[in-house]
């Protein structure tokens, strides 16, 4: 994605609170994505969590950079990151990474916004930006996520209210990107097809990931990823000084080498 096109979605996100970006995603790496899946639900015995928030008949995965496969090559598409990173800043880290398979039969979810557990007097600057990666196409009918346009400059909904939304409907290999301070929440599924997509997290560089990386993926792993996205992970330090071990980098532990210079040795 060239400059100026990520630019116009960052614009969107801010004035609407979110963006979809149409034919985002190589098709290859959707059938990898939804192959690997597949394999891993049916590995783990995956089944809905079965509480109002989760969904009663959704499928969720978690920590799926732990579990290899093409899971690796999401968090720095670049069809994607440039718009997340101008939403947040270069600084931002990987919050989490999931999987979400709405069943045929399953409710609406919750109206909700991500950040809304992080006590900050709203509205303020973005803190959360947050994607989802269409493995099937998107509808109103199948559960498309419903969205609150403009609701990320309104205080935190009341949870579970009802609110006049709109379905972000997109095909197979979209994605939608918003503000984490937007309403939304899953649809409602009245087909009988899954909608299945991927959850792809951020959160600024100053803020508490979501799922805990550094413990959740085992480092040997870790290790084998690129260097952008070891500093996704949390191996980076966060304009020199937030995250730092002894005035060191953490990605310079994990390596065995590399170069680091802290805030303050940089005069």
């Amino acid at each position: 994605m060239n400059a100026a096109a990520a630019e116009a979605h960052v614009a969107r996100v801010r004035a609407d609170g979110y963006t979809i970006v149409e034919d985002a995603i190589e098709p290859d790496l959707v059938e990898a994505l939804a192959a690997a899946l597949d394999r891993l639900e049916r590995d783990l015995g995956a089944r809905p969590a079965d509480n109002g928030f989760e969904g009663r008949a959704t499928v969720r995965l978690y920590n799926l950079l732990a579990r290899g496969g093409p899971f690796d090559q999401v968090p720095a598409h670049p069809a994607v990151l440039p718009i997340v990173e101008g939403v947040l800043d270069p600084g931002c880290l990987i919050s989490s990474l999931s999987s979400i398979a709405i069943e045929p039969g399953e409710a609406a979810q919750p109206i909700h916004a991500d950040d809304m557990v992080i006590p900050l007097e709203k509205p303020h600057a973005p803190i959360v930006c947050n994607s989802m990666w269409a493995l099937t196409d998107f509808t109103a009918a199948n559960g498309a996520t419903r969205l609150v346009p403009g609701s990320h400059r309104r205080p935190n909904p009341e949870y579970g209210g009802a609110y006049e939304t709109v379905a972000a409907e997109m095909p197979k290999g979209s994605v939608l990107v918003w503000d984490g301070a937007l309403w939304h929440g899953g649809g409602t599924n009245t087909t009988q097809a899954r909608r299945t997509g991927v959850a792809m997290n951020y959160c600024a560089g100053f803020i508490r990931q979501q799922e805990n990386q550094q413990l959740g993926i085992p480092p040997a792993l870790v290790r084998r990823f690129p260097p952008r996205l070891q500093e996704l992970v949390g191996y980076g330090v966060y304009r020199a000084l937030i995250g730092h071990i002894d005035k060191d980098s953490p990605a310079r532990r994990l390596n065995g080498g590399g170069e680091f210079q802290s805030i303050w040795d940089r005069g």
